[in-house]
């Protein structure tokens, strides 16, 4: 007679992870090496080869082999505009950008469910995917006024301990064509937002110089960041690009400004590109996509000419389409199809945008896996950063400042296993 099958393993009362690791044994590092990661005191302590066999300390948990990444960065978010933790609202069709924002200001008048609790579920659910950071654009507009600042500020405020958030304020209504927002943008940065935004200078706006004084104005008298969305694509998208560079260049901003969208990079001739791409490096001017159905930037061409280029999720189900899960390695993946990224190097390249590029475009400092770095990490069930692109992996531990902030569900822990004082 045959043995009777053993019962399936279940999930035990508590998770098997201790509150704050000690070492995160057998992992799996972006290089390929597997390593002992020591943490202390929030921070990266050492990083030494995994020997078999060696003694773990207290406290250590083992990953298996699983990849241990730092925290993923979402580069471009709007959390106030989520309607994540609201009931599901179908999407309504429109043919212009007027037309959008109008259609979302009438959804806001109807919208029962607070901007901070939805804002709140969009934050958890980047923290539980292995999120650590994020910039958040936010609306300032007649509209909203500062209300959506002030409540984003709180949401910082009350996850601070699992997220960082920047904030950017963001003329969604235009700058100059819009009664009082300039001196709104100038009392969010007082308020405590981080950076400055703006909105198609010319194809919103219609006079770049007006907008681009405003916006370039305001961030030298408050010492902050740009972070402007322009979506005017061909030649009238580049030449804003290179007046953006230029004005850069000029105020010695290089770093502290960055172009989300940049559509009109994927859709001009070879010499227009390369002039574009030559004025964006050398002032310093990164690029963020998200990877969107139409016109992108050229990731890889971008890269090779010295262009910082990051990726952000843009907007997640919201007004502005029903789509987005808060994945930042699916991000990855969606712009690794867009642009053709196939070889491992390549798939490493889509990784880089929602990891470390996307780091130094935010300006985020200690970041990394290397000793000194904050214990903002992540490990997911993959052998390889290539896999963990391809793969749509499942999130195994998401540490912030070395506690442990995720994954929520308790059946996810199971395949980390403490190293309680024995050998490997």
């Amino acid at each position: 007679m045959s043995e009777a099958p053993a019962p399936p393993p279940t999930a035990p009362e508590e998770p098997l992870a201790p509150d704050e690791p000690t070492t995160l044994v057998r992992s799996t590092l972006p290089d390929g090496r597997t390593a002992d990661v020591h943490l202390r005191d929030g921070r990266v302590h050492a990083v030494e080869d995994h020997v078999p066999g060696r003694p773990t300390p207290p406290g250590a948990l083992d990953l298996a082999g699983a990849l241990l990444l730092p925290a993923l960065v979402d580069g471009h978010a709007h959390l106030d505009k989520t309607l994540l933790g609201a009931p599901w609202r179908p999407h309504r069709a429109t043919a212009t950008l007027r037309e959008q924002i109008a259609a979302e200001r009438a959804s806001r008048r109807t919208e029962e469910v607070p901007v901070a609790e939805r804002a709140a579920a969009l934050a958890c659910r980047m923290v539980s995917l292995g999120t650590g950071h994020v910039r958040s654009h936010v609306d300032v507009d007649p509209d909203t006024g500062l209300g959506h600042l002030h409540a984003l500020l709180a949401v910082r405020e009350n996850v601070r301990d699992r997220l960082g958030i920047q904030l950017v304020a963001f003329p969604q209504s235009g700058v100059v064509t819009a009664p009082g927002v300039v001196d709104l943008l100038d009392a969010a940065l007082a308020d405590g937002a981080d950076l400055i935004g703006g909105l198609d200078p010319v194809g919103f706006d219609g006079d770049a110089d007006g907008q681009l004084d405003a916006v370039f104005g305001l961030a030298q008298r408050h010492g902050k960041g740009i972070d402007l969305h322009l979506h005017d694509g061909g030649e009238t998208g580049t030449a804003q690009l290179r007046d953006i560079a230029a004005r850069t260049a000029a105020l010695g901003l290089g770093g502290q400004v960055a172009v989300s969208h940049a559509y009109a990079l994927g859709d001009v001739d070879d010499a227009e590109l390369d002039r574009t791409c030559a004025a964006l490096a050398a002032a310093g001017v990164a690029i963020m996509t998200n990877g969107p159905s139409g016109s992108m930037p050229p990731v890889l061409r971008l890269r090779e000419h010295g262009v910082r280029v990051f990726a952000g999720s843009d907007n997640i189900r919201d007004t502005w389409w029903p789509y987005g899960t808060a994945d930042m390695l699916e991000r990855a993946t969606i712009i690794g199809l867009r642009a053709g990224l196939m070889t491992d190097a390549e798939l490493g390249a889509a990784a880089s945008l929602v990891t470390d590029e996307a780091a130094a475009a935010l300006g985020l400092t200690g970041y990394g896996l290397t000793p000194g770095s904050r214990a903002d990490l992540v490990a997911v069930a993959a052998g390889s950063v290539a896999e963990a692109v391809a793969s749509h992996p499942r999130r195994l531990l998401v540490l912030h400042g070395g506690r442990v902030v995720g994954p929520f569900a308790d059946d996810a822990y199971p395949a980390l296993v403490p190293a309680a004082g024995g050998a490997r």
